[in-house]
């Protein structure tokens, strides 16, 4: 029985995502989300008590599936430059393989709600981001470890979402759009930063 209810708490959680990236959280009902997984109302409170729950959770899982991808960074057996390497690569496909993830918090961002984002932040990605920034201030003691760690983030997921309008742009290159080519590009315009 135990992992029948995990198997369809996972999958409510997978199916989930998709619609709150299309819709944003308040365009989305619990009776939409049942409908789509295939089961009743009830049974979705009965696996979430409510909606904000069922939210925070499939983005702890969207996030969570890629973070054993980025634990090799965080290890502290390698400098920090080849952790701050493996990072940016790491972050690279994220953004750029999980569009629903980008999708999601484009419209976390947008929408504004300080509660949603707080929430989000202390229960999605604090752990995340306290790791970075540890790492960020090993890196590079003079600088302030947070303000880096956000530019770093901000330079990857800025490449990825103008990725429409950049293939427009003048110089683009179909290169441009490879992970490696901007993991690699981010991290030696840091570089020469450190230098």
């Amino acid at each position: 029985m135990g992992a029948i209810k995990q198997k369809t708490k996972t999958e409510i959680l997978t199916k989930t995502i998709p619609l709150f990236a299309q819709r944003g959280y308040d365009g989305v009902s619990m009776r939409d989300i049942a409908k789509t997984v295939g089961i009743t109302v009830g049974s979705l409170y009965h696996h979430f008590p409510d909606k904000q729950a069922l939210y925070v959770e499939a983005l702890g899982q969207t996030f969570a599936k890629h973070t054993d991808f980025m634990r090799d960074a965080f290890v502290e057996n390698d400098n920090p430059k080849n952790r701050i390497r493996i990072l940016i690569h790491s972050l690279c496909v994220l953004v750029n393989e999980d569009n629903n993830l980008s999708q999601l918090m484009q419209r976390e961002i947008l929408d504004g709600d300080k509660k949603r984002l707080q929430f989000i932040a202390d229960n999605v990605f604090s752990g995340f981001l306290r790791n970075m920034n540890e790492l960020c201030l090993l890196l590079a003691p003079e600088r302030d470890p947070h303000l880096l760690t956000i530019s770093i983030i901000g330079l990857i997921v800025y490449h990825f979402q103008i990725t429409p309008m950049r293939s427009l742009l003048p110089g683009h290159q179909c290169s441009h759009n490879d992970s490696e080519v901007i993991a690699n590009h981010v991290f030696s315009l840091l570089e020469n930063s450190w230098e």
